[in-house]
């Protein structure tokens, strides 16, 4: 009993945990932003080193630059940052409120060793970039091509040019602030009659000021080094500097010491605080977006044409005919044909049920985390403001849908056996390892050559346990009393009996697998538009913020997935092909394969500046690990929409 107690207590320990660092990232619609005061301490963040060219973080204090005077200070809020591989740690750049200084020296590097010159040239190779966070916002950088102004989070750790490396040594950085408003106390004063209206207001007048921007402006300067000779942190160079980001003039050689300085301008904007992300999130592309949704419910159209004609016409059309035949006209009726001569095989138990159980559960399971992570996403609870919010949500919805795994698969499996539920802590506890065993199978790999190549991207091995506990002792405990419910719970009879014997399916002219197959390309066609910006926000460092549309796209997929799995099966029943229990999850399930497809086909057209075997190995296991979780969750979709017309449609059919 005292074992027991102690399991409990360490449950809620691990919930509230999770609550609360999942709790700490939201970004709640309607909250309130921070003023500062004239002259109060602003905090300058930096987050991890970051390249498209090797999708390898790397740390920022792992390159020779200035470290703040008080020490590395870890930033992090909440899990979902260490699994996303960012590091947020503090900086040595101190900002003012509306104090604009300039000419400041940061630090004098000591002389460069040999490995950390070799360690900046290569990041200056891979085109690293350098992000940092003022009061949550990200460095945006403006650059002019073609008469058209680029914007970019961060800026390039160094540049080079004629086989000379150059470093980035003075920023200049730019804050936009905003006058902080305090919401007017409104009164309405009515006269005698009740014919004039006089608004009140009750202004106070405070100072202070909101962060709406921060922008970041890189330059190569060689500062002359007996000007800096003396000069302690935060001192004042002496002679003006002249910031061209067109000029690079800070030579990095092996020996030699680099001097980093800054300077800080405050602008007052007119945008005000909910509009500060405008910048970053700004709409490209909204026609494509809506582009892709009138052609995913072009192609929903058709298929509930189709499902419609099979449900009004064809089934009622067979069902009639079917039912004025006596039983004599039954047996010797040579024009009997179709999903009718199945009667006796259809519910007849497929390969491997226990497997198909626990595939379609967790199916159930991802794709209810999809739901609810990207319904709260697109209300503004897990805004890109938030660093790891999206994650961390995903990661508890995951782990309290535990119970419907649980439930789907036990009732499932009573379904297959006639209500046998003796076997039910077997489907459950398979359902509770199976695809986090998948995914620890790939992370485990992963992590190990992150480890090795010492990246920011590798999951810290404190995290590595509290995930590991999150799944032993939250996971599978809610995934056990699932089950143990559906034990309790209606499961689907059979309308019409198996016979010993089975049904000899004819040959077909193509294999049945070919068809299923190639189903799979109508909900990818729902799906690749909206999987481009995906893609490009996962490895190309873009911000993704449509949730809405990409909830839209969602339902219109999980749409397609039933109508085409149902289309499917009623066709294979039509040929007399009884085995359709794989095939309906597969018909919808196989848009993973096209996803892998076009994964392959982003690495090689828009990833092809992506180096070394360890960046392509990682793309590959994450696609991989997506894949696997599109299949069993659009597959689930498919197997139980399948599931419900068959015996919907052989309930209707009375014979004994």
């Amino acid at each position: 009993m005292g074992y027991f107690h102690r399991f409990k207590i360490l449950n809620l320990i691990l919930i509230s945990y999770l609550f609360v660092k999942i709790v700490n990232g939201y970004y709640l619609p309607g909250s309130f932003p921070h003023k500062y005061d004239v002259g109060d301490r602003l905090t300058v963040k930096v987050n991890s080193l970051t390249s498209i060219d090797t999708e390898i973080p790397y740390g920022y204090y792992t390159l020779p630059l200035c470290k703040p005077l008080e020490g590395i200070k870890d930033k992090a809020e909440n899990i979902g940052e260490l699994l996303m591989g960012d590091r947020i740690e503090n900086s040595p750049y101190r900002f003012k409120m509306f104090k604009n200084e300039s000419e400041i020296v940061l630090c004098k590097s000591s002389a460069l060793s040999s490995d950390e010159f070799k360690t900046l040239r290569e990041r200056i190779d891979e085109m690293y970039q350098v992000n940092l966070n003022l009061d949550n916002l990200p460095a945006i950088r403006y650059t002019k091509k073609d008469g058209y102004f680029l914007r970019w989070t961060g800026y390039p750790v160094g540049i080079k040019v004629n086989d000379v490396y150059y470093v980035f040594n003075h920023l200049k950085f730019t804050v936009l602030v905003h006058k902080y408003e305090h919401n007017n106390v409104v009164g309405v004063i009515g006269s005698g009659d009740g014919a004039e209206l006089i608004t009140q207001r009750n202004e106070t007048n405070v100072d202070g000021y909101m962060v709406v921007g921060f922008e970041v402006q890189p330059c190569s300067v060689n500062h002359d080094a007996s000007l800096v000779k003396g000069i302690e942190p935060y001192g004042k160079y002496s002679k003006p500097i002249k910031c061209d980001p067109a000029l690079v003039a800070m030579v990095v050689t092996e020996g030699g010491s680099v001097t980093y300085t800054y300077e800080v301008s405050f602008i007052t904007s007119d945008i005000k605080w909910p509009s500060r992300w405008d910048a970053y999130l700004k709409m490209e592309g909204a026609k494509v977006h809506w582009f892709s949704i009138l052609n995913s419910l072009m192609v929903i159209t058709f298929l509930a044409g189709v499902v419609l004609v099979i449900l009004l016409r064809t089934i009622r059309r067979d069902l009639a005919h079917y039912e004025e035949l006596d039983e004599a006209q039954t047996h010797m009726n040579e024009e009997l044909s179709g999903w009718k001569l199945v009667l006796a095989d259809v519910f007849r138990a497929p390969n491997r049920p226990e497997l198909l159980c626990v595939m379609v559960a967790d199916g159930c399971r991802i794709l209810g985390m999809a739901v609810a992570t990207i319904f709260f996403a697109a209300l503004g609870f897990m805004s890109p403001a938030s660093h790891g919010a999206l994650i961390s949500g995903m990661l508890l919805f995951y782990l309290l849908l535990g119970v419907v795994a649980g439930f789907v698969a036990v009732w499932l499996q009573r379904t297959l056996e006639a209500g046998n539920s003796r076997r039910w802590f077997s489907v459950s506890s398979r359902v509770a390892c199976f695809f986090p065993g998948i995914s620890f199978l790939i992370l485990t790999i992963l992590n190990s050559l992150l480890w090795a190549s010492q990246s920011t991207g590798a999951i810290p091995f404190t995290t590595f346990i509290i995930l590991i506990l999150l799944w032993f002792c939250i996971s599978v405990p809610l995934t056990l009393i699932g089950g143990l419910v559906a034990t309790r719970a209606r499961y689907l009879e059979y309308p019409v009996s198996t016979n010993q014997i089975p049904r000899e399916i004819p040959a077909h002219k193509f294999p049945s697998w070919i068809l299923v197959l190639g189903a799979g390309t109508l909900p990818f066609g729902t799906l690749f538009i909206e999987l481009f910006f995906i893609m490009s926000s996962m490895w190309l460092g873009r911000v993704y913020y449509v949730f809405g549309f990409l909830f839209v796209v969602l339902v219109l997929l999980v749409t397609v997935c039933a109508e085409v799995s149902l289309v499917l099966t009623y066709m294979h029943l039509c040929v007399e092909d009884w085995k359709w229990w794989w095939k309906s999850f597969f018909a919808s399930g196989s848009v993973a394969f096209y996803i892998f497809l076009y994964s392959i086909n982003y690495l090689v057209f828009d990833l092809k500046s992506l180096s070394g075997p360890v960046s392509a190995i990682i793309y590959l296991g994450y696609s991989l690990f997506m894949v696997i979780a599109v299949m069993l969750a659009t597959g689930a979709v498919g197997f139980l929409t399948s599931l419900f017309f068959v015996h919907r449609l052989f309930s209707s059919v009375k014979i004994d």
